[in-house]
């Protein structure tokens, strides 16, 4: 649901009617088919609820008890590793930080956010020697560890990163179209403008917003 944001409730509100009408339209059509119905659901996710909780609702062994949801949903699912069941198809730094959260919730993470930013800016600081070398397979490999680095740090900060990014673009697109204007009303086209000249009218954009 892309409309989840702490700024577009109403959006949210529209969405999240959507998605209930299509979950009920798909447990009517199972229900016709004599497969299951809407209660079964429900029954299936208390059932997974329970099982993932033990040390919420004192069911199981000591040591299952103190097994993280991750590890239970691992033996359950006969994953082999943690790090299963990330969709491969999420946008990469949706993705990034779904795995991250994933090893977190098993304990490799640090615990404050110091430690974060000097990663980051180790990344930083070999990306830059990557670059002086350049090869061009080392760049790509330091500059996605860095894109790593910083979405761990929009996780520790708790802000997501793909709302981040975006909002970022539409700032830029918004502020590259007054450059625009303001070219044209000078009477020139954007392509004969000088970066100079672009940069100006930019940095006077973004003082007076």
């Amino acid at each position: 649901i892309e409309s989840i944001n702490e700024e577009n409730d109403e959006g949210l509100k529209e969405e999240l009617g959507d998605l209930t009408l299509h979950i009920l339209f798909q447990s009517e059509i199972a229900k016709e088919r004599k497969k299951f119905d809407f209660s079964d659901s429900l029954k299936e996710a208390a059932k997974k609820l329970i099982a993932r909780h033990p040390h919420i609702f004192h069911q199981g062994t000591s040591k299952e008890n103190n097994q993280t949801w991750e590890q239970l949903k691992q033996k359950e699912k006969n994953r082999n590793s943690i790090l299963d069941g990330v969709p491969k198809n999420l946008p990469g730094l949706l993705r990034a930080r779904r795995v991250q959260e994933k090893a977190a919730n098993v304990g490799f993470d640090w615990k404050i956010l110091q430690p974060v930013l000097d990663k980051l800016d180790e990344e930083i600081k070999e990306l830059k020697e990557a670059i002086l070398k350049n090869n061009h397979n080392n760049i790509k490999d330091e500059l996605g560890d860095t894109f790593f680095s910083l979405v761990n740090l929009s996780r520790f900060l708790k802000i997501n990163p793909e709302e981040a990014i975006k909002s970022t673009i539409s700032k830029f697109e918004k502020r590259f179209m007054k450059v625009e204007n303001e070219i044209e009303k000078a009477g020139k086209s954007i392509s004969d403008a000088t970066l100079d000249e672009m940069d100006a009218i930019w940095n006077r954009i973004k003082k007076e917003e």
